[in-house]
């Protein structure tokens, strides 16, 4: 199945005073990149965010973040006194012993020192975590539906292409006889201009065959064949595909390859560039698959 390693969800919840959001990224990548971003009192939970979002998206380089908004009176940040008194002594000492002028406004001063404010540390409630780990539980599940519609967009485009590379392989059928028809006509009419030469025509058409399979690309279109089919059950198979279409379309880049050196022809060299484009579309959408 084809899927996505783009993705957003986003999810929130409410507890007591407090409002959670949730939200989750995705992008592409070669494993499993994850970052967070929770609040302290969450801190130790991280660990079983961090699970959670490796057993579902498996692969991509991930973000997270869990944001909290308190609208209730009571506030966590407390001014720190014994702090600000001490420091509050030792500036009127300062001032006292090297003639400075003090403050005119104490507070602006004070609280910009360190350690002037301080935050209660909070004990994590079980019940409040369930229903924050919900919330995650959800934006995660966002996050694969829309992995889910983008791998449906990708499949059109993968679908797309495979379909121009096979029309393109049937262009050439016909400039293969005629090619070989011009390689042949080519070798009698240079030999037709070296005067006073003879040559055995038996071990002429020998050579002359032996050339002709060398050029024969009957073995590349049937692999090239193959691959694309390849491709295609690949996509229809269960699991996550990315890396094994990777896989199979380097091999259809080799049979194009081998297909462009054998040609021999202006317009089978043609079509090949043609197909060399369609695959590189490939490539570069097969790098967003999970």
């Amino acid at each position: 199945m084809v899927l996505s390693m783009t993705g957003y969800g986003k999810a929130t919840c409410t507890v007591g005073t407090k409002k959670i959001t949730i939200e989750i990224k995705s992008l592409n990548s070669k494993q499993l990149d994850l970052s967070s971003r929770v609040p302290s009192m969450y801190r130790e939970k991280d660990l079983d965010l961090r699970n959670l979002v490796s057993k579902r998206l498996e692969r991509g380089k991930v973000d997270f973040g869990v944001f909290m908004e308190n609208f209730g009176s009571e506030s966590f940040l407390q001014l720190n006194g014994p702090v600000i008194q001490t420091y509050s002594k030792q500036i009127k000492n300062i001032s006292q012993e090297l003639h400075i002028p003090l403050p005119t406004d104490w507070f602006s001063v004070l609280l910009r020192l360190p350690e002037a404010t301080k935050t209660e540390s909070q004990e994590l409630d079980e019940l409040e975590w369930n229903r924050v780990y919900e919330a995650f539980t959800k934006a995660v599940d966002s996050l694969v539906e829309f992995r889910i519609k983008e791998g449906v967009s990708l499949r059109r485009v993968f679908e797309e292409k495979i379909a121009n590379i096979r029309k393109l392989l049937k262009e050439i059928e016909p400039y293969e006889k005629e090619r070989i028809d011009k390689v042949k006509d080519r070798i009698l009419e240079n030999l037709a201009s070296l005067q006073d030469v003879n040559y055995d025509k038996n071990r002429f058409e020998q050579e002359l065959i032996y050339y002709i399979e060398k050029l024969d690309v009957n073995e590349e279109k049937n692999r090239l064949s193959q691959h694309l089919k390849y491709f295609e059950e690949t996509m229809d198979a269960e699991g996550n595909c990315g890396k094994k279409l990777g896989f199979i379309a380097q091999e259809i880049g080799r049979e194009i390859n081998t297909l462009g050196s054998k040609s021999n022809h202006s317009e089978m060299q043609k079509i090949v560039v043609k197909m060399k484009d369609e695959l590189e579309q490939i490539k570069e959408q097969v790098l967003n698959v999970l």
